[in-house]
């Protein structure tokens, strides 16, 4: 089931999305002592993640991670981690954890034990996911040519991380699976412009990826849109 958020323009978007967010996990700090919150990467979030930044909440309690990764440096330009470094991690948002899908290994398949125990102690489920989609129609590092596409979407696999080969798209990926994504307290899909809206009115038809979130009825997501 999905539901929408319109706005007249991206900035009122980024700032009450961010609000929202930034509520949602202080709430979370208030029940549970901790919050957690799984970002996606691109450009649309970037406002957000500035606005995001300024909110005044218990940061230090806060462990963050992405969606899904590149399997390329921190440093690197294609790198989701730098983007949330230079765009979040900084005002009252810097005294967060964050936990990285990337590592030293020679390819994303060697690194998936050591980056799945990175989150032993990670406080899960999500308080929030925040999904992206691309004009494919996927969204984490779930592409529709991917040969294990099934199984990363299977809601029955019982991993909470796994690897992809994007065939259409460069840099193997680190991504968290659909039941890591559906047992967050709150699943955001944060998307803009007309094109993306048709593409996600198409979901269920093309049998796109991120129908695996929007078409289920077990949680609930939200999109945030605007023009």
């Amino acid at each position: 089931m999905n539901n929408w958020e319109h706005f007249g323009d991206r900035p009122a978007l980024d700032k009450a999305l961010a609000a929202h967010i930034a509520g949602l996990l202080q709430a979370d700090i208030d029940t549970r002592g901790r919050a957690s919150l799984a970002l996606s990467g691109g450009s649309t979030p970037k406002g957000m993640f500035a606005a995001l930044a300024q909110c005044d909440i218990a940061w230090q309690n806060v462990c963050i991670t992405l969606v899904d990764e590149r399997w390329v440096a921190p440093d690197h330009e294609d790198s989701n981690e730098r983007l949330v470094r230079e765009h979040l991690l900084t005002g009252h948002a810097a005294a967060a954890t964050f936990v990285s899908l990337t590592g030293d290994a020679a390819n994303a398949a060697d690194g998936l034990g050591e980056v799945t125990a990175r989150f032993s102690d990670f406080p899960l489920p999500f308080t929030c996911v925040v999904l992206g989609m691309g004009g494919d129609g996927h969204t984490a590092s779930w592409f529709p040519k991917a040969s294990n596409l099934q199984a990363l979407i299977d809601p029955a696999n019982p991993a909470l991380l796994g690897t992809c080969e994007p065939v259409t798209a460069p840099h193997q990926r680190m991504t968290f699976t659909l039941p890591a994504v559906l047992a967050a307290g709150s699943i955001i899909l944060h998307i803009t412009g007309t094109e993306k809206r048709d593409v996600l009115d198409a979901a269920a038809d093309q049998h796109y990826p991120i129908a695996a979130v929007t078409e289920q009825h077990d949680n609930p997501v939200t999109t945030w849109w605007a023009p």
